[in-house]
């Protein structure tokens, strides 16, 4: 049997995608970790993970079991007709779940046309989910190419029929 050390978290193919991709947008993956990396390390040191509510449970349970950093958030606070994906901006303002003011320069970051709502390292506060989210779009960081990513959304799919009264949805994917 083989058993994970602490430091073999970031060697995992998905993770260490992700943690290139931090490297190559001018950030520190040591100090700003991708979300799914953040939750095995904790799990790891035997901290409990936190528990909000089914939605971000199950996109936390899929971010654990694939390794991608998934972004969860409430579909009707998303403002304007698209989604953009580009890279922080110094000062740019993001406050990100619990953690307030988040220094996202540098980062990967889904924009609205408000601004940002979700890095790999954490989502927005403005378009969280919560008890009352009935639309949920969930984002899975691929920086490894398409290899997963069909099973993590599909995975998602299943739980939230499974687990949130949902259909499902539908699967839309981008490169």
């Amino acid at each position: 049997t083989t058993t994970t050390q602490m430091e073999d978290i970031k060697r995992q193919p998905v993770i260490a995608a992700t943690r290139e991709a931090y490297k190559r947008c001018g950030k520190d993956p040591g100090r700003y970790r991708p979300s799914a990396e953040a939750l095995r390390r904790r799990l790891m040191r035997g901290i409990p993970l936190y528990q909000i509510d089914t939605l971000v449970d199950l996109i936390n349970l899929v971010s654990l079991r694939t390794g991608h950093s998934i972004g969860g958030f409430d579909a009707d606070k998303i403002q304007g007709t698209h989604l953009e994906l580009g890279i922080g901006k110094a000062e740019e303002p993001f406050e990100g779940i619990g953690r307030g003011i988040l220094n996202i320069e540098g980062l990967p970051v889904y924009r609205d046309s408000f601004g940002g709502i979700g890095t790999p390292t954490s989502d927005h506060e403005r378009t969280k989910m919560d008890i009352g989210t009935t639309h949920i779009l969930a984002i899975v960081n691929g920086y490894n190419g398409k290899e997963g990513l069909k099973e993590a959304a599909e995975m998602i799919q299943s739980l939230l029929r499974d687990y949130a009264e949902s259909d499902g949805g539908e699967l839309l994917f981008f490169e």
